[in-house]
């Protein structure tokens, strides 16, 4: 193997890395595969991943990565040019590693716990209201990210990484136009990278 193989789906957080790998002009195999439906691409992935979650990603030498922030800090050193990561002796670093993981460790949680209520057990009436009380909960996090960010970019004139974070998971719930309209620091950092060719052929064909 010469190459990495990103095991992806479409509109989920694999799409964060696809984004990466864009930005960073670097060679890999996208495996799209419908992660959550039985079947031989599901139970491989489980083979790799134990959490059967995507993104998951296979290095050239063979090792495996899963989670999205330890895949953006092993591309962030494997293409420093890229700019994914600040550094470890710029001063933006401490703020970006501190948002990194608030990110995929407050809020991505969130869409993980909510997109089948019914795993835990709960009726059909409870599972609204569960899913309710975790979107008022997904907005007053988000609602920190944005008290913080700067601009142009989320860490102010050098772009990272969590500028395509913000690009992808403003599509998943509450949706599109309620993150937009909650979040306007936020959504215009998105519409940057959007507007951008590289990303743009990916950020369509997901979303």
């Amino acid at each position: 193997m010469s190459k990495y193989v990103l095991i992806g789906s479409a509109g989920c957080g694999s799409v964060i890395i696809e984004l990466a790998f864009a930005r960073a002009k670097a060679a890999f195999v996208l495996e799209q595969i419908p992660y959550i439906e039985p079947g031989p691409e599901r139970d491989r992935l489980l083979e790799l991943n134990p959490l059967g979650q995507v993104p998951t990603l296979i290095l050239p030498d063979g090792n495996i990565l899963t989670e999205s922030a330890a895949i953006i800090l092993h591309l962030a050193d494997a293409f420093p040019d890229a700019g994914l990561a600040p550094s470890a002796s710029d001063p933006h670093r401490p703020q970006f590693l501190r948002w990194l993981v608030y990110i995929v460790g407050a809020i991505y949680p969130v869409s993980t716990f909510g997109d089948d209520p019914a795993r835990w057990g709960l009726d059909e009436a409870n599972q609204k209201k569960y899913r309710d009380s975790l979107e008022e909960y997904r907005l007053s996090l988000w609602k920190n990210v944005e008290e913080v960010a700067d601009e142009p970019w989320f860490l102010g004139e050098n772009f990272s990484a969590i500028d395509l974070y913000l690009a992808v998971m403003r599509n998943w719930r509450p949706g599109l136009g309620a993150f937009n309209s909650h979040f306007p620091k936020l959504a215009a950092i998105a519409d940057k990278i959007g507007k951008e060719p590289a990303f743009a052929e990916i950020l369509d064909r997901d979303f």
